[in-house]
């Protein structure tokens, strides 16, 4: 496995980080506990959760499942560097009206309370913003966050589904406060979704930031299995999106075959060659599955397949605004 920093903190982390999003939803407890496992001995230390995971009624479900596995023992919390989100509903009766969706420091500090407890930890390395609250001022956030780490409750902040002038704005008010501010925003980003590249990558780059890029697969569309006749949800939606990027995918799926490996090997080994990327998320429902993604580390890709590439699924043409402007 390959370790790099997140953004301009020093701490190292795995290319690839571990998603849960499926622990206790469409995966059963036992075999979520067999892929984190496969995980560490594999040297992936990084794996991202959600509080609301587990979804409805069920938000939590995914990180008490992480929180038994952390209580088996044998070293696996202290090799993992642990990273959740808050913003959503956690249907939790007590939150009264604090229950609808968004950021505050209530819920930096609830919401924060919640996660220790169901993964059975004391403290979090990368608390993340699960979404971009506009109507809430920087003030508020960065002096809830400022406390919890002072009481070692989190190591680092990072943001997920910003735009580049709400990175631009966190890190500025950061800065004023004399505060490291954004390590990290998780966004989604891949060979279908290249909008990132025109302000988040470029914006996540200069300011110290490592992108963590979710959906690398689009949803299963770059997974291989969008041209097979019972193509359904788990490979990237309805049948008339299929059709409309049919000549691209056949194209990308040729090239893989050309490479020897398989249309979502290369999709993720694709994201591990843009600069701005720290480490996909692999959302595996399967030990199988998993162990098959290993191999995108491996993968080297030569500027000419790159250039490959960027022809069938062409990006915005760079950063802006020199993609759209003289």
């Amino acid at each position: 496995m390959e370790y790099t920093k997140l953004g301009r903190s020093g701490l190292r982390v795995s290319r690839l980080c571990l998603g849960t999003m499926n622990f206790g939803v469409d995966t059963e407890e036992q075999e979520a506990f067999r892929i984190m496992d496969a995980a560490l001995d594999a040297g992936i230390n990084f794996f991202d959760t959600a509080n609301v995971y587990g979804w409805g009624e069920n938000a939590g479900k995914t990180e008490e499942i992480i929180g038994r596995w952390f209580a088996q023992g044998g070293g696996r919390r202290e090799k993992t560097v642990i990273a959740t989100k808050m913003y959503g509903d956690m249907h939790d009766p007590l939150d009264g009206p604090n229950r609808k969706e968004g950021l505050s420091a209530y819920k930096i500090r609830r919401h924060l309370e919640g996660s220790l407890r169901r993964m059975q930890t004391d403290h979090i390395e990368l608390y993340q913003m699960h979404h971009v609250d506009r109507s809430v001022v920087w003030e508020e956030l960065w002096g809830a966050f400022e406390i919890a780490q002072q009481q070692g409750k989190i190591g680092y902040v990072g943001s997920s589904n910003f735009a580049g002038w709400d990175i631009a704005v966190a890190q500025g008010e950061a800065k004023a406060r004399g505060h490291l501010g954004l390590v990290s925003e998780q966004h989604k980003y891949n060979l279908l979704c290249r909008l990132p590249e025109l302000e988040v990558l470029p914006a996540s780059q200069a300011l110290g930031l490592g992108v963590i890029p979710w959906s690398p697969l689009d949803g299963g569309m770059l997974g291989g299995t969008a041209l097979k006749p019972d193509a359904g949800r788990r490979s990237g939606g309805d049948k008339a999106r299929i059709e409309k990027l049919r000549p691209q995918l056949e194209a990308f799926a040729k090239l893989a075959a050309e490479l020897g490996e398989t249309e979502d090997i290369v999709a993720l080994a694709w994201l591990l060659h843009q600069p701005a990327v720290t480490a996909p998320i692999i959302g595996c429902r399967t030990q199988a599955q998993f162990e098959r993604s290993l191999k995108a580390v491996e993968l080297k890709l030569d500027e000419a397949t790159l250039g490959r590439i960027d022809e069938i699924f062409p990006g915005p043409g760079g950063s802006a605004p020199n993609a759209y402007a003289w």
